[in-house]
């Protein structure tokens, strides 16, 4: 049986399926720089039970990935969980097993802030990935997925682990992403986040002793952008001085508890993305959704109807603007797209 009960923005279950926190460590991570970790360490959340055919093949688990800056944690909120996991909803956690884990760099797993700082190895989207996996296999015994999705960052993964992972999983389910490498003014936008830390005199090479916060203010600044949906902004502050003060908030929100080195490292880890090249080697059923109001992957470009074309099972949404689309953010708001989500399962 599940039971919640929601507190502020998050969801706190109970019983059978209340969420599991753990560490998997992993020796002597090899990254695709070259450069090695003693001990890396993948932090998790899971909710619910594996369950096993007769020939010992899980076949309810289900991994849901986080965006650039994230943590597996987002994910149980009340807007994420209340409409996802609860009993008899789509990803009932009383039925499925649940994982979400913080990718590497980011919540409770490794990352620079840790102690290592610049010296931390240069990690891209392909040594995250084969860290979920190696989680999963050797830390979590899962050997199979019925479902890998992720929203924005964790959009683009979904990608990459159905070209790296084919057989895998069952299906496939990229939110806020695009199955190219990243240019345009996307790459402007991550350009202008790592230029501003590193341009900071205090970041002084990732050896700063306070936090140099005239790049991380400048570099959330232009995050704010990147992510912001012009049509709730103007609904949330009318006015100009409702607009000051939102701001001002969402500024100070914003560079709370943020660490110049960790905020480097997560932009830069998108540099080699680029899954293009192989996506006939999906062979999972794909629903990718995009929103209309999205200005990090604008439909404008075009780029997804051509791509998808190329996906043997693949599908595009794109969920045009609406008084409750949220920009980028609409990644996060399954109200919207679970229907698509509930089609992708062959779920009535």
């Amino acid at each position: 049986m599940f039971l919640a009960c929601f507190t502020g923005s998050n969801i706190v279950a109970q019983q059978a399926v209340s969420p599991v926190e753990g560490d998997f460590s992993i020796r002597d991570f090899r990254f695709e720089s070259g450069e090695t970790l003693p001990e890396l360490r993948l932090h998790y959340r899971t909710l619910g039970k594996p369950v096993r055919d007769a020939a010992g093949k899980v076949t309810n688990a289900v991994l849901i990935m986080h965006g650039t800056g994230g943590a597996g944690s987002q994910f149980l909120s009340r807007q994420f969980a209340g409409v996802l996991f609860g009993p008899g909803q789509l990803l009932d956690a009383g039925r499925f097993f649940i994982v979400l884990p913080d990718g590497i760099g980011h919540g409770k797993s490794s990352k620079p802030s840790d102690g290592l700082r610049a010296h931390f190895p240069h990690y891209n989207y392909n040594d995250m990935v084969t860290a979920q996996y190696r989680l999963l296999t050797e830390g979590l015994g899962v050997n199979h997925l019925l479902l890998v999705m992720g929203t924005s960052m964790g959009g683009m993964h979904t990608w990459v682990w159905g070209e790296k992972y084919p057989d895998f999983m069952d299906k496939l389910m990229p939110l806020a992403s695009l199955p190219v490498q990243i240019s345009g003014r996307n790459r402007w936008t991550r350009r202008m986040v790592m230029d501003s830390i590193k341009n900071d005199p205090e970041w002084n090479n990732g050896d700063y002793k306070t936090q140099p916060i005239r790049g991380l203010t400048s570099a959330v600044y232009t995050l704010m952008m990147m992510s912001s949906a012009p049509l709730q902004n103007y609904k949330q502050a009318p006015t100009r001085d409702e607009a000051d003060r939102s701001f001002d908030a969402q500024v100070k929100s914003q560079l709370a508890n943020r660490d110049a080195n960790d905020m480097l490292y997560q932009f830069d880890s998108s540099r080699d993305y680029d899954p293009a090249p192989n996506l006939e080697k999906i062979k999972a059923p794909l629903i990718a959704i995009n929103s209309a109001d999205d200005q990090v992957n604008p439909p404008e470009l075009g780029i997804m109807e051509r791509e998808i074309k190329r996906v043997k099972l693949g599908r595009y949404i794109l969920i045009p603007v609406s008084d409750k689309t949220r920009g980028h953010g609409t990644h996060t708001l399954p109200e919207i797209w679970q229907e698509y989500l509930r089609e992708l399962l062959g779920l009535k």
